[in-house]
C-alpha cells in the first residue's frame, strides 16, 4: 500500500516529528530548513503540510501542491492561510486553537505583575545603571483591586481562577455564556459592559471580528477610571491603538501590558516610545510546553487528515459541486447569513435554535443547520467553530437545535426561516434565494421585506406615526452617513425601516434615533 505524504514546512517541536516518523502508513518529510522557493518544488508529493507563520499558503504554494488534501496551520492564527482559494481547491485549513491556553493565560498574568510592580524597569535600573533607589519603586497591591476581564472562554476564565488568588474581585462580560461559568467560580457576571470600564485593571480575552475590533476605544476609556491598568494579550486591534496612545499620554492609563498589535512585527508603532507601557513581541504561545502541544495536536491532525478519517479543527469544509443540486449552495450561505445577522440582532446567552425549511430545500435540513451554527457560533467565538465541530460546540454549550421541515406553503418554492431564542426573547428571519445566486431576506419578525443580506443596517421599529421617515433622514444626514437603500415594512400598528447606509454608525447616532418619540426598538448590524 502506498504512503501518504505529509510535508511539514516549518519548524515544529520534535515531539511532532517523532510522531509523524514512527506512522507506517506515512513519510514525512521535513523541509523546515529549505529557501521557501525550494520548498514549493517538493509540494506535488505533499497529501498534508504542515505550517506555521513563516510559510504563506497563497495561490502560488496551493498550484504547487496538486495532489494537497489538508493544511495544518501548527498555531491558533491564519493570516498567512488563504482559506478562501484553498475552499475553491478542496483543501480543508485546519488549526490547533487550544494547545497555546495555558502560556497566553500565564503571560497575561505576568503582564498584569509587571503593570502593577514595574518589574522591568526596576531590574533595568540596578542591572544597567547598577543603582540601588528602593524609593523609585513604590508599587500597588493586587489585593482588593477589582479585575475585569472581557471575554470569559478558556483563557479569560483561566486568568479570572489565578487573579483571585490574588484577593482580587474579579467580574467579567461576555453575554454569550451562561453567567454560572463565572459565578460558580466565584467571579461576578455582568451584562453592562459599563461595570468592566469601572475597574482597576482590565483584561480582554475575545476573537478578533466585527463586533470586538475596537471594542475598546474613546469614549470607553473616557468612562475608565484615571490611572486604570490595561491588558491585551488575545488579539491586536481590540484596542484602538490611537486611543490607547493618547490616553497613555495623557496618563488616564497609568500602564498597559500589550503583547498583540494591529499590525506586526510592531517595530515602528509608536506605543513603542511611551514609559507606561510593557510590551512583548507576540510570545503568548511560546513556552516550550505549548510548541510541544502545537506540535503533537498538529501531527495528530495530520495524520487523521492524510486517512480522511477526519478533520480535527477544520476552518473550512469545501461543498463539492457535483455533491449537492445547484440551488442548495445559495441557500447554505444564505442561512449562514441570516444566522450571523440574527445573533447581532438578539445578543444574549442562546436557548434554542429553529429552523424552519419549505420546498425542496428541506431535504437539506442537516447540512443547513450547520451552516447556521456557524453563522451564530462564529460571531461569539471566533475561529473556534468551523463546519466540523458547529453541532458538538451547540451541545456543549446547551443549545438546543430545532429542524422542521414542510412543503411549500407560499409564494416562494423554498424558503428557509431561523428562530433565534436567547433570555432577551425571540428574533425571527426568513430568506429565499432567487435565480439560484441571488440571496435575499424576505421577513423579520412578521414584517414583510426584500433586502439583500449585505452591508451596514440600521433596524428601526416604531409606532407607525407620520413623519418618522423625515426624522431618520434628518439625523443621518446631520452626521453626514449616506442612505443607499431604505426598505420599510408595517405590520399592524407599526412599522419597521431597515436603512441601508454607506458609513459606519456610532452608538451616539442610534442613540439619537432612539429618542425619536415613535421609536420601539432600534438595532445595528453588519453583513
Amino acid at each position: 500500500m502506498s504512503k501518504f505524504t505529509i510535508i511539514v514546512c516549518d519548524h515544529i517541536h520534535q515531539s511532532g516529528l517523532e510522531l509523524l516518523k514512527k506512522d507506517k502508513e506515512v513519510e514525512m518529510l521535513n523541509l523546515a530548513t529549505l529557501p521557501k522557493d525550494t520548498l514549493k518544488k517538493e509540494l506535488h508529493k505533499a497529501d498534508v503540510a504542515i505550517t506555521r507563520s513563516s510559510t504563506d499558503v497563497d495561490i502560488d504554494f496551493l498550484e504547487s501542491a496538486p495532489k494537497l488534501r489538508a493544511i495544518v496551520r501548527a498555531g491558533v492564527g491564519v493570516d498567512n492561510v488563504d482559506i478562501e482559494s484553498s475552499s475553491k481547491k478542496g483543501v480543508i485549513v485546519m488549526n490547533v486553537p487550544t494547545a497555546n491556553t495555558i502560556a497566553a493565560v500565564e503571560l497575561t498574568c505576568a503582564h498584569i505583575l509587571n503593570a502593577v510592580r514595574r518589574l522591568p524597569e526596576a531590574n533595568a535600573q540596578l542591572k544597567n545603571e547598577r543603582k540601588w533607589k528602593r524609593e523609585d519603586w513604590y508599587g500597588t497591591e493586587l489585593k482588593g483591586k477589582k479585575l475585569g476581564i472581557i471575554g470569559f472562554g478558556n483563557i479569560g476564565g483561566r486568568v479570572g481562577k489565578r487573579m483571585k488568588a490574588f484577593e482580587m474581585e474579579v467580574i467579567t462580560y461576555d453575554p454569550y455564556i451562561n453567567a454560572t461559568k463565572a459565578t460558580d467560580l466565584g467571579i461576578a457576571y455582568t451584562k453592562n459592559f459599563d461595570d468592566i470600564l469601572a475597574c482597576d485593571i482590565i483584561t480582554i480575552h475575545t476573537p478578533k471580528n466585527k463586533e470586538t475590533i475596537n471594542i475598546i476605544d474613546r469614549d470607553e476609556i473616557t468612562k475608565m477610571k484615571e490611572g486604570v491598568i490595561l491588558i491585551n494579550c488575545a488579539r491586536g486591534g481590540l484596542y484602538n491603538e490611537e486611543a490607547l496612545f493618547e490616553a497613555l499620554q495623557s496618563h488616564k492609563i497609568r500602564f498597559a501590558g500589550i503583547d498583540v498589535f494591529t499590525k506586526e512585527p510592531a517595530i515602528s508603532n509608536k506605543l513603542l516610545d511611551l514609559n507606561n507601557i510593557y510590551v512583548t513581541p507576540h510570545i503568548g504561545a511560546n513556552t516550550l510546553e505549548s510548541q510541544e502541544k502545537i506540535a503533537i495536536e498538529a501531527a495528530k491532525a495530520a495524520l487523521e487528515a492524510a486517512r480522511g478519517s477526519s478533520f480535527p479543527n477544520a476552518l473550512n469544509l469545501p461543498v463539492r459541486e457535483n455533491e449537492l443540486p445547484h440551488f442548495v449552495r445559495g441557500y447554505l450561505e444564505l442561512v449562514q447569513k441570516m444566522a450571523f445577522f440574527a445573533i447581532q440582532m438578539n445578543k444574549d446567552e442562546i436557548r434554542s435554535i429553529q429552523l424552519e425549511a419549505q420546498g425542496e430545500i428541506k431535504e437539506h435540513l442537516s447540512s443547513l443547520s450547520t451552516f447556521a451554527l456557524v453563522g451564530i457560533l462564529n460571531a461569539t467565538l471566533g475561529d473556534k467553530v468551523n463546519y466540523v465541530n458547529a453541532p458538538y460546540v451547540a451541545k456543549e454549550r446547551g443549545i438546543e437545535v430545532q429542524l422542521e421541515g414542510k412543503e411549500s406553503q407560499n409564494v416562494f418554492k423554498n424558503q428557509v426561516k431561523l428562530t433565534l431564542l436567547t433570555q432577551k426573547g425571540e428574533f425571527s428571519v426568513s430568506g429565499a434565494v432567487f435565480n439560484e445566486d441571488t440571496l435575499k431576506i424576505v421577513e423579520i419578525n412578521k414584517f414583510s421585506l426584500d433586502i439583500k443580506p449585505e452591508g451596514k443596517m440600521i433596524l428601526f421599529r416604531n409606532n407607525d406615526t407620520p413623519g418618522v421617515i423625515g426624522f431618520i433622514g434628518s439625523i443621518l444626514a446631520k452626521h453626514n452617513i449616506n442612505i443607499a437603500d431604505f426598505r420599510l415594512a408595517r405590520y399592524k400598528k407599526e412599522a419597521l425601516a431597515v436603512i441601508i447606509v454607506d458609513d459606519e454608525v456610532e452608538s451616539r447616532v442610534l442613540k439619537e434615533l432612539s429618542n425619536i418619540d415613535a421609536c420601539i426598538s432600534i438595532q445595528y448590524a453588519v453583513l
